[in-house]
């Protein structure tokens, strides 16, 4: 009978994400995830087949875990004034209770890689994007934004003010204030009036 893995995909991927959050999608290297739980390089080889697919397991887990909860909120709100808002208040709150995941996510798939990733992964990706994008685009339509300044608008609201909020504390290594959430929302509603 063969032994259980000592290091499951789980501990490599949080190192990894611990990495990335610290240094950059650069300091993310097969040596390095090993070397940071204490487990022999072959562990890691072992469930990627190299870098690029570590770097693109490390920005899909991290993207879908964000993305499964930020669609729940905007999907389980039917005013769509009121989604918007828990949408951009959602974006804060994740950033808050997931710090590390967040930084890793001011970067984009572009820095983890995606050029190098194999196909399952880049559909994935493009999986994951084209949910958000279409209830985005359903939340746009339901506010009555019908042109192109209109959309850009509902997406500045969702997507853009509530990361710009999140990301000046991030990069500085701050926390967030608590009066983020509320900020965000503030800005949505206020721009979405």
């Amino acid at each position: 009978m063969a032994r259980p893995p000592r290091f499951d995909t789980d501990q490599l991927l949080d190192a990894a994400v611990a990495l990335a959050a610290a240094g950059g999608p650069a300091a993310v290297t097969m040596s390095a995830v090993a070397q940071a739980v204490g487990a022999p390089s072959g562990s890691v080889y072992h469930r990627f087949a190299g870098r690029p697919a570590l770097l693109a397991e490390v920005w899909l887990r991290t993207v879908e875990r964000f993305q499964r909860g930020y669609l729940a909120v905007l999907d389980g709100e039917p005013d769509p004034h009121r989604a918007a808002r828990a949408g951009s208040r959602y974006v804060v709150a994740w950033s808050r209770e997931n710090p590390r995941e967040a930084a890793l996510l001011l970067y984009g798939a572009a820095d983890f890689g995606r050029a190098d990733w194999s196909g399952e992964h880049t559909a994935r990706a493009d999986s994951g994007n084209g949910r958000v994008f279409a209830t985005v685009s359903g939340l746009a339509l339901a506010l009555g934004a019908t042109d192109e300044q209109a959309r850009d608008r509902v997406t500045v609201a969702l997507v853009d003010l509530p990361l710009s909020v999140v990301r000046r504390h991030l990069r500085a290594g701050a926390v967030l204030p608590p009066h983020a959430e509320s900020l965000a929302e503030e800005c949505t509603a206020a721009l979405l009036a």
